[in-house]
């Protein structure tokens, strides 16, 4: 099942919550930059750990990794990093690349919720009614034991639209 709700990430009490990441790990704005305040010194400290390991040039887009949530009411957060909107490239399967990847290491650990932010629709600029389109494809199908999605809208304008997309595509 697959929720639209207007909210705050932060606060979503699931098993992964996933985090709208830049490739260094390592903090940023947005939903980055609440997921680390808000989830403390342990989601930075096993992000650096990931950089100084198999991750020691960053995370591509629309690859995904988990840590500890840290202060989060979520066990997990689930990093990916959005690709940037472009009109002259076509960069839709790499955002739904994020979608379907968050799912599966959430699946991985055992996740039966999950909650998303709609990925890539803030700095890096995606239409809002397009980055909704892409994620309801990508959460067309869940992984075995993953019973709950939910996409967390940053307002209501943002869960109006998301609706209407919705609707006209079911």
């Amino acid at each position: 099942m697959v929720e639209l709700v207007a909210g705050d990430i932060t606060a979503e009490r699931v098993d992964a919550i996933v985090n709208a990441a830049n490739s260094s790990l390592l903090g940023g704005g947005g939903v980055d930059g609440a997921i680390h305040r808000k989830g403390g010194p342990e989601i930075l400290a096993a992000c650096r750990a990931l950089r100084a390991g198999h991750l020691g040039k960053g995370l591509r887009a629309g690859q995904a990794v988990a840590t500890t949530a840290g202060r989060l009411p979520a066990k997990w957060v689930v990093h990916t990093v959005g690709p940037v909107w472009s009109a002259t490239e076509d960069r839709s399967a790499t955002l739904r690349d994020c979608y379907t990847n968050s799912l599966a290491v959430a699946a991985g650990l055992g996740a039966r919720s999950v909650s998303f932010p709609l990925l890539s629709s803030g700095v890096y600029r995606w239409p809002k009614d397009d980055a909704v389109a892409q994620a309801l494809v990508a959460l067309r199908d869940l992984p075995p034991g993953v019973d709950l999605v939910r996409l967390v809208l940053f307002d209501q304008e943002t869960l109006e639209i998301a609706e209407r997309v919705r609707a006209a595509t079911n």
